[in-house]
């Protein structure tokens, strides 16, 4: 017998078509069909058994002179390689069940592949002219066209609706109702500028329509409903639907939108969840009664058990519908097998059964009692025998199998790989691979060895010790922390460790028999899974902290050490890091970090950059493929790694690397010097900082001042909000340890990619274009007050200036100032400014008419290139595109300066752009008083204006603005 084949996704192929047969039964048809099996070198002879085995069991005709015969699932073993074979019988074959069949479509799959054939046929057979085009086709290419003519699809899911939009008309309705069908792929751009100039269409109960043609990939619905239903000039505004029309194709979803205004049902969209409104449009009206199931079968609805829920749906006193939870809004009558098996519904999928009452008691009994009946049907298996989700293969564990025959070819020597840049430096040094640890055990609790056996309050005790371990160890990591961002994040790593939700997940799996590693890994990864597929960038990557601790409770659970480094020189090598993991790092010994994922602002790209390890990530699985102790050369500044490089190319290497070593140390010995160009032009030289606690660790690196206190750490460490005293205290710290120097802090940002427990914010689909910095703080203006209060209080003389994130315009500046105004009044703290950060382009369209009002600027490359670009900085793809020197970021800057200078008013840059040794003269050219970056960074960001005129510096900026691309400009400068 052969081994058991992968899943492989079926294809109808041109050689495995044969034309003309004959037959004189069923039996003989399948017969033939076996053969045609057999000669493919699909299965072996024993598989002809299968087939008729089978169909003793049901009829596999399934429509339109259209029968599936395959095998039964004992048989799979008898399958050497997943495909499909078709006979056409012209003359026809008198099926079993009385239809006649004149095509056969003979499966053997190993798993569920024959589902997509499946879903694949049943699209074309509403063709009431397929039967009879069937039996004339001349050539296999011509019966493979009539079975492919699949209809185009609209689409309307979760991720086409965009609800509680924070619009002021309906305009912006309809715009964010494009924009989400871009996001999803299904427009372009010409689509959306074709909406923008559109006027919506009014529909009645508060709803609108806009649609068009352009640009149009798929057709596809979506609404966007307001934050609060509101009334404007032409009326109340509930909602926009936006259709993205293309032939017929969404013709039904339009027919949906009617049916629901028939049912007088459209203002119950405006409060409605994506669950609720998909279900509005899939026809479940108020009087509709409806049940969920879990799909239970090994291989979903295929047409055995397809017919089985058929017949009990038609045994009902009124019609069924059924729709799947994970799919579109698009629900089918439960009576009809073709439509069931289009829905292509697998195991562990939500079927979403639905009756419509009516008003009446009558009514409501039968609703009941059909769909208790639908429910029960796929509960006992229809005709199947089925497992519980929790006995399924155990869940993915940290260590993945990899496909040999996929894994990428090894570099050749001298050879250059691009990657993003994350930590600044250069490295020379051996590779060391470090592979995630493999963890052995088994799922259920009874598996276990005896000395671990146990029910499930062993395991749970087991649990317990193992978190207390866990904790342990990351406390006295915590304690020798190289740096505060290091002890930061480890110490988020031990409240992961205390989430109560985390811990019931793993209860819950103990009390279905999982082993205490089995049960808890399952929480970490269904909790990690849940992150990653979130449209914000900062949550998904911080499922890499969850996994981190996952793995560390783990690895006590089974007795398995995490890798050890070698005593020597290395650049480490690998899949991805986590936090713990770099606290872990000796940095007398490593001397750069290179990652096949992650992206910039991953909490490892953060840390290697707070301990000045040079950092290049997302480069690729293929990087896998070094092996130990191969040289690399490791650029954290160009974002490139050198494999195995030529003596030359090493030599040139050494000597770069040389020279940057004695940079820096001069750069520290001078550190304390103003910053100032090598022409005496002044542009301060100030630190980010992350917790009032670096500060004295900022001004021993030559700080001149913080140009940016991110205060929601401090926020983030407590419970619950802050009180007045406490914020005093900490900020007090700070303004101690600066001496007089200024301090810059950023009002509390959070929202939905920085979420506070005790300040819940609804879940969005794009949490860095919603409710977050100043405009969630606004909606709790005591919490900011209070912030505000205690700023002032702190500062006393001392100079402060405050300043508000996610500005966009001057009416959220004066609602934030006016409480900043408010306070003065009363405290009176004499050295005071209040302003803005430029991270929106809307900001710096306008900085003219915020300078008139605002004491300075503040720039936040990171999110303003992230905007202008619309590339997310942490996509694995884009990343590296998203480069704060492109021009158009560029420009943006340039308006910025030149609005604020116009006013008097001084203009800084706190992004990751300000240390970038390219960027330092372009933005000292474009007239920028002050550079805030990290604080290991400042010596050599001071070192890099002594080195430059500020006659050089403007040449920079102008070269770099005549430039079409971000790539064109690092090019020209390297060029100057």
């Amino acid at each position: 017998m052969s081994n058991r084949p992968p899943q492989a996704k079926l294809a109808l192929q041109p050689e495995n078509v044969t034309l003309d047969c004959r037959a004189s039964s069923w039996q003989a048809a399948l017969d033939q069909a076996a053969e045609a099996l057999t000669r493919a070198e699909l299965v072996t002879a024993s598989y002809r058994d299968a087939l008729h085995a089978r169909e003793a069991q049901g009829s596999t005709y399934l429509g339109s002179g259209i029968a599936i015969p395959h095998g039964t699932p004992e048989s799979r073993e008898l399958i050497h390689h997943t495909g499909v074979v078709l006979l056409q019988f012209p003359e026809g074959v008198e099926w079993h069940d009385g239809n006649r069949v004149h095509l056969l479509v003979t499966i053997a799959a190993a798993g569920d592949e024959h589902l997509d054939v499946l879903r694949r046929l049943t699209q074309v057979l509403d063709d009431d002219g397929l039967a009879e085009r069937l039996p004339r086709a001349e050539s296999a290419e011509a019966m493979i066209a009539l079975l492919s003519k699949t209809p185009v699809r609209a689409r309307l899911d979760a991720d086409t609706l965009c609800l509680g939009f924070p619009a002021r008309d309906r305009f912006e309705l309809a715009l964010a109702a494009a924009a989400r069908l871009r996001q999803a792929e299904c427009v372009d751009v010409d689509f959306v500028a074709a909406i923008n100039q559109q006027e919506p269409v009014a529909l009645g109960q508060g709803l609108w329509l806009v649609s068009a043609t352009q640009g149009v990939k798929q057709p596809a619905l979506s609404l966007a409903t307001p934050e609060r239903a509101f009334s404007g000039p032409r009326g109340p505004v509930n909602g926009v639907f936006c259709i993205a029309a293309q032939g017929e194709a969404h013709r039904d979803l339009l027919a949906r939108v009617a049916d629901l205004l028939d049912r007088n049902e459209g203002t119950a969209l405006v409060d409605s969840d994506p669950e609720g409104v998909l279900a509005r449009l899939s026809g479940e009206s108020s009087t509709s009664a409806s049940a969920r199931v879990t799909l239970l079968n090994a291989h979903g609805l295929h047409a055995r058990p397809a017919k089985v829920l058929v017949q009990r749906a038609r045994e009902q006193a009124l019609p069924v519908r059924v729709r799947l939870l994970e799919g579109d809004a698009e629900s089918v009558s439960a009576a009809s097998l073709t439509k069931l098996i289009g829905l292509g519904a697998r195991r562990g999928q939500t079927l979403v059964f639905s009756a419509d009452a009516g008003h009446g008691e009558a009514g409501q009994r039968d609703a009941e009692a059909a769909l208790a009946a639908m429910v029960a049907a796929v509960e006992q298996g229809l005709g199947e025998s089925v497992r519980p989700l929790s006995e399924s293969a155990a869940p993915s564990t940290p260590t993945r199998a990899v496909d040999e025959s996929a894994a990428p070819e090894p570099f050749a020597p001298d050879s250059a790989l691009p990657a993003t840049a994350a930590s600044p430096g250069l490295a020379i040094a051996p590779a060391y691979v470090m592979r995630a640890p493999s963890f052995d055990y088994p799922e259920r609790a009874r598996d276990l060895p005896a000395d671990k056996q146990g029910d499930a309050a062993h395991q749970r005790e087991r649990l317990d010790a193992s978190l207390v371990e866990a904790r342990d160890q990351l406390n006295a990591l915590i304690a020798t922390a190289k740096g505060g961002d290091v002890a930061e994040i480890l110490s988020m790593h031990a409240e992961m460790l205390d989430d109560p939700e985390l811990h019931e997940a793993a209860f819950e799996g103990m009390r279905d028999g999982l082993s205490a590693e089995a049960a808890w890994w399952q929480a970490i990864d269904t909790a990690a899974r849940a992150q990653e597929v979130l449209a914000d960038r900062l949550l998904a990557e911080r499922a890499a902290d969850l996994r981190d601790v996952g793995r560390r409770v783990l690895g006590v659970l089974c007795g398995v050490s995490m890798p050890t480094p070698p005593d020597r020189p290395y650049i480490l090598v690998t899949d991805d890091i986590g936090p713990s993991d770099v606290a872990r790092l000796d940095t007398a010994q490593v001397r750069g970090l290179l990652t096949a994922r992650g992206g910039a602002t991953s909490h490892s790209a953060i840390l290697a950059r707070a301990l000045g390890i040079p950092a290049v990530v997302g480069a690729g699985a293929r990087i896998l493929t070094v092996a130990n102790d191969e040289e690399l050369i490791l650029d954290g500044d160009l974002g490139r790694v050198i494999v195995a490089p030529a003596a030359e190319r090493r030599d040139r290497a050494e000597l770069r690397l040389k020279e940057l070593e004695r940079l820096r140390r001069e750069a520290f010995g001078s550190r304390f010097e103003q910053g100032r160009t090598l022409d005496g032009k002044r542009v301060e030289i100030a630190a980010n900082l992350g917790n009032t606690a670096h500060a004295e660790e900022a001004v021993e690196h030559g700080a001149e001042g913080v140009g940016l206190l991110r205060t929601e750490f401090l926020f983030m460490a407590h419970p619950q909000a802050p009180d007045l005293d406490t914020q005093i205290a900490e900020y007090r710290r700070a303004f101690d340890a600066l001496d007089g120097r200024p301090l810059v802090a950023r009002t509390l940002d959070v929202g939905g990619d920085k979420p506070l427990p005790y300040w819940p914010v609804a879940a969005e689909d794009n949490p860095f274009l919603g409710l977050r910095g100043i405009r969630l703080a606004l909606t709790r203006p005591d919490i900011l007050e209070t912030q505000l209060r205690a700023l002032l209080t702190a500062a006393g003389d001392r100079p402060l200036r405050i300043m508000f994130p996610m500005i966009k315009d001057v009416d959220e500046y004066r609602r934030a100032r006016a409480i900043v105004d408010a306070l003065q009044a009363e405290i009176g703290a004499p050295d005071v400014q209040v302003g803005v950060m430029i991270e929106i382009p809307s900001a710096a369209l306008l900085a003219p008419s915020l300078a008139a009002e605002v004491d300075f600027f503040s720039v936040g490359t990171n999110d303003l290139t992230q905007y202008t670009l619309a590339i997310d900085r942490g996509h694995p793809e884009l990343s590296s595109q998203a480069d704060g020197l492109h021009p158009a970021v560029l420009r943006l800057i340039q308006m910025t300066v030149d609005a604020a200078h116009a006013h008097g008013k001084w203009v800084g840059v706190c992004g990751e752009l300000g240390s970038d040794a390219a960027a330092v003269p372009v933005l000292v050219g474009l007239g920028i008083d002050e550079l805030s970056v990290s604080v290991r960074q400042v010596p050599m960001v001071k070192a890099r204006l002594r080195g430059i005129t500020l006659a050089n510096a403007r040449l920079h900026a102008e070269t770099a603005l005549s430039q079409a691309t971000s790539q064109a400009v690092r090019d020209a400068l390297e060029a100057l």
